[in-house]
């Protein structure tokens, strides 16, 4: 299934929202337009990772937003979000089709470029490719493909491709000029004090390339 890829990929990462909940940070980005939030939580149990999501869906429901949960397609099913973001060690993106079910939009972390490849022949709505520059979100992140492997990348697939890692508003053009169609933001978004002003000057220079 095609769909329309916002130029901000906004990832709530627990791990980064500091004392913040995930409620409060999934309001100021709403509040700021953003129209694409993907939950990331690697440490919650089932089951507050499973309240967490269904408050984020409810969330993103009332904004007209899409809310994808990372790798938990049972959670994602449940608490009725509007897709799933799956690694390359989790579940393949046919399995959470087959869990998802139809209507529900599938993306796929890609590293290099036979993985992008696999990812384009794939049920993948679209491909996240990186880390584009250095990433502190990641403990063991792989290796940084910069610009260059971000524009082989973009030769290799017609599918929507969201850029990931290393993300800021400094580099934000650059990576949207080597083919990217979105910009997978974590830390440049949740560190700063005030996030909805962050989201909306990002907002602000994507809307105008």
């Amino acid at each position: 299934m095609s769909f329309a890829l916002p130029r901000l990929y906004a990832i709530i990462d627990a791990a980064q929202t500091g004392n913040r909940s995930t409620a409060a940070v999934s309001d100021a980005l709403l509040a700021a337009g953003v129209k694409l939030i993907q939950y990331r939580d690697k440490q919650a149990s089932s089951r507050v990772l499973y309240e967490n999501s269904f408050e984020l869906a409810a969330r993103a429901r009332q904004a007209n937003a899409v809310l994808i949960v990372n790798d938990r397609a049972d959670v994602a099913r449940v608490v009725q979000a509007d897709g799933v973001h799956v690694g390359q060690d989790d579940l393949s993106v046919e399995l959470v089709r087959r869990v998802l079910g139809a209507g529900k939009r599938i993306g796929c972390s890609t590293h290099h470029p036979d993985q992008v490849r696999d990812a384009e022949r794939s049920s993948a709505d679209y491909i996240a490719f990186g880390p584009i520059f250095e990433t502190q979100s990641k403990q063991q992140p792989d290796p940084v493909v910069g610009l260059e492997g971000l524009r082989d990348a973009r030769r290799l697939t017609r599918k929507p491709l969201v850029a990931i890692g290393g993300i800021t508003l400094e580099n934000a053009r650059a990576v949207m000029e080597a083919g990217a169609d979105s910009v997978a933001v974590i830390s440049d978004l949740l560190t700063p004090d005030d996030i909805e002003s962050r989201a909306r000057d990002f907002l602000k220079l994507l809307g105008g390339l």
